[in-house]
């Protein structure tokens, strides 16, 4: 039996934790927000997030965050995005070196262009951070829905301890060496999303969301490799896998919130309708200056982030991707 603690009881991390202690494990779930805590304390159950799945009894809500970190076999960071830098500094005191520290978040921090593990690696130098990614929506987990997920880490050791934890029958595991290739493709995924539902908001056809979907893990795997994923990653869970099923889900709130924006509705309107964070919003920015920084062109998320945020018609930012100039589908092919 390992002791595991769940920084952050959104549906993720909460769907995550009854999957581990089914598995047999002691866990334990904090939360920054009080209302949260009180609500699991009370009802067994996250009313607002994922209604009708209870928490089993094994489970401990714990307000304090230091007993909540002590002497844990494993940390899981599932707060949001935004909140990763912040709780990496709250748990810095209670933190010991080796503390296997598992990301289950998806982004890109602003200003600094990190991915989150990165953001949590540079808060805490002394532990050993893995990430944990692939096409894995909370409502389905908490049932029991068959699903499949990649962990990285800097080490085979520490990616097979994590495997070990999280596998069952229902949810299967994978390992890989590739950790900024996983992130950068559970983030950046996000983002085309949002145009998935955007398109899907316009009443657009099959033909574009496909159009769309292909061009979208192109522009992640150029980003990506560029920065040092590997191009086998973004073939895998993380990148084809995360993109299809974020892209074309009831449950994403990408989707969802792009959809919105399709219909006509300006963000903040939309982003008071999903009522939870909508992480491609707030990768959107980043991943446009991240590519700026290593010059790769990436129409799709530039378009993106003219509708966002400099208040431009999707009609119009779907015209200015067609009517692109002519290049060839992948200049690494060549004629005989």
């Amino acid at each position: 039996m390992r002791k595991i603690t769940f920084l952050g009881a959104g549906s993720w991390g909460t769907a995550l934790a009854i999957l581990c202690a089914d598995n047999g494990n002691e866990v334990t779930i904090w939360s920054a927000v009080q209302s949260e805590i009180d609500m699991l304390k009370t009802n067994r159950e996250h009313k607002d997030r994922l209604p009708g799945v209870i928490l089993p009894d094994s489970i401990v809500i714990e307000e304090d965050l230091e007993t909540a970190c002590k002497d844990r076999d494993l940390i899981v960071f599932s707060v949001a995005s935004p909140f990763i830098r912040a709780t990496a500094e709250r748990i810095k005191p209670f933190v010991k070196t080796g503390q296997i520290i598992v990301n289950v978040a998806k982004g890109i921090e602003d200003g600094t262009l990190l991915t989150l593990c990165e953001v949590i690696e540079e808060v805490l130098p002394e532990a050993d951070v893995a990430i944990l990614s692939g096409p894995s929506h909370a409502e389905e987990v908490s049932k029991g829905v068959p699903t499949t997920v990649v962990v990285g880490a800097h080490s085979e050791k520490t990616a097979t301890f994590v495997q070990d934890i999280f596998m069952c029958n229902n949810f299967r595991v994978y390992t890989s060496p590739d950790i900024v290739g996983i992130e950068l493709g559970g983030s950046l995924k996000n983002v085309i999303a949002l145009a998935a539902g955007i398109l899907d908001g316009m009443h657009m056809g099959d033909n574009t969301k496909a159009a769309l979907m292909t061009r979208g893990i192109a522009e992640i795997a150029r980003l990506g490799t560029e920065v040092g994923g590997k191009m086998e990653t973004f073939s895998g869970l993380s990148g084809i896998g995360d993109l299809i099923v974020t892209c074309t889900s009831k449950h994403s709130r990408n989707h969802n919130c792009g959809y919105l924006l399709g219909q006509g509705k300006k963000l903040d309107e939309a982003m008071a309708e999903i009522g939870q964070v909508v992480e491609g919003v707030n990768t959107a920015q980043a991943a446009m200056n991240l590519a700026n920084k290593y010059h790769v062109t990436m129409p799709i998320v530039e378009q993106i982030n003219a509708v966002l945020f400099d208040d431009k018609s999707t009609k119009q930012a779907m015209m200015d991707l067609f009517e692109r100039d002519k290049v060839i589908e992948y200049k690494s092919l060549h004629w005989s």
